[in-house]
C-alpha cells in the first residue's frame, strides 16, 4: 500500500482511481463497508482504490479547540485502512484555506485533477465544501460534469447508525464492550510507558505500565477492565509481546491523585521492564467503577478480585 502525504505526494503518472472519503476516525464497521465497497468498485474496474483521509481533525480547524476525542493514531487508522486493501491512502492536511474550498474547487482539485477518479464512494450523509454545502446529491452532479460515478453507502446500524460519535459516547460512558461491537475489534489507548509513583510494584504488589498517550485520544471512563497489553516498539527483547491485563484508568483517589492515568498490569508478570517502550493497551470489558479504599489491604484485596476476573475474562 502507498501512503501519500498531501497531493503533492501523489504520484505524476497516477491514473484514474476510485476513491473514498472521510476522517475515518476508528476506522468503525461503517467505515469498514464505505471501504470496502470502494475497493471491490476498483477491482471491478481494474482500477486502483484510494482512501482520502484528513489531518488534523476538521472540527480543530473550523471550530477550535473542540477536537473530538481520536478513536485511532494517524498510524493505526493507516494500518486498519490497508488491511482492508486499498492501495493507497492520501492524508491531507486540513487549514483554514482547505477548508474554504467549495464542493465545486474541492472535486476539480483533489479528486479530478489529481486522482482522476473514475469512481468516488461516500456515506450517505456525507457533506463536504465550505460550511457543508455539498451533499451526496451535489457529489453525483459533479461527478456527471466531471466524468465520475458517486456512489453512497448506507449507515451500518446496530439499533442506532454506527458512527464516530457514538463510539465516543460509549467510551464515555465506560462500555467499551459496545465501542468494540461497533468498532469490530477491541478500542486501543497506545503510548509510551514512563515512570509514575511505582506503588503497583512497591507497594501493592501488582507492578503497572503507566501509559502516556498523545493529545485528543479517546481514554474510556474512570474504572478498572479487562483487556490486553502488547509491546510495539522497543529495543528490549519484549517487543511484539502481548499479555492478559488488569487496566486502572482515574486519579488513584485512594492516595488523593490528581492526575488521571492508564495504568496497565500484564496478568502474573512482574518481571517486565517497559520504560520508555511504546505499547498498546486493548480494552474487552469493564469489570467495576474506579473506589476509593479506607485502607491499602482494601485496596490490594480488591485488586487481587479484579486480576482474577480479568484472568477469567481475557486469559492468563
Amino acid at each position: 500500500m502507498q501512503g501519500w502525504h498531501g497531493l503533492d505526494d501523489v504520484p505524476g503518472d497516477w491514473g484514474r482511481s476510485v476513491i473514498t472519503i472521510g476522517v475515518f476516525d476508528g476506522v468503525h464497521q461503517g467505515h469498514q463497508r464505505m471501504v470496502e465497497r470502494a475497493v471491490a468498485m476498483a477491482a471491478g474496474l481494474g482500477l486502483p482504490s484510494v482512501v482520502i483521509t484528513f489531518d488534523p481533525h476538521p472540527d480543530e480547524v473550523v471550530r477550535p479547540g473542540s477536537h473530538p476525542p481520536r478513536l485511532t493514531t494517524a498510524r493505526h487508522r493507516t494500518e486498519l485502512l490497508g488491511a482492508l486493501g486499498v492501495d493507497a491512502v492520501c492524508v491531507l492536511p486540513f487549514t483554514l484555506e482547505f477548508s474554504r474550498m467549495t464542493p465545486d474547487e474541492f472535486v476539480q482539485a483533489v479528486l479530478v485533477d489529481r486522482l482522476h477518479a473514475a469512481g468516488v464512494v461516500v456515506g450517505e450523509n456525507f457533506r463536504f465544501g465550505h460550511k457543508a454545502a455539498g451533499d451526496v446529491e451535489t457529489l453525483r452532479e459533479l461527478g456527471e460534469k466531471y466524468d465520475f460515478v458517486a456512489e453512497a453507502v448506507p449507515l451500518v446500524s446496530s439499533g442506532e447508525a454506527i458512527s464516530s460519535s457514538l463510539v465516543r459516547e460509549s467510551l464515555a460512558a465506560g462500555d467499551v464492550a459496545a465501542a468494540a461491537e461497533a468498532l469490530g475489534r477491541p478500542h486501543r489507548v497506545e503510548g509510551v510507558v514512563v515512570r509514575g509513583h511505582q506503588r503497583g510494584r512497591a507497594l501493592l504488589g501488582f507492578p503497572t505500565a503507566n501509559v502516556e498517550s498523545p493529545a485528543f485520544t479517546a481514554i474510556p471512563a474512570d474504572g478498572v477492565y479487562a483487556g490486553w497489553l502488547e509491546c510495539t516498539q522497543s529495543p528490549s527483547p519484549h517487543e511484539g509481546k502481548r499479555w492478559p491485563a488488569a487496566i486502572s484508568i482515574g486519579t488513584n483517589p485512594t492516595f488523593e491523585g490528581v492526575e488521571r492515568t492508564v495504568e496497565a498490569y500484564a496478568l502474573d508478570r512482574d518481571d517486565l521492564d517497559l520504560y520508555g517502550a511504546h505499547v498498546v493497551v486493548d480494552f474487552a470489558v469493564r469489570l467495576r467503577d474506579t473506589l476509593k479504599f479506607d485502607s491499602i489491604d482494601a485496596l490490594i484485596e480488591q485488586m487481587r478480585r479484579d486480576v482474577d476476573e480479568a484472568r477469567r475474562l481475557v486469559g492468563g
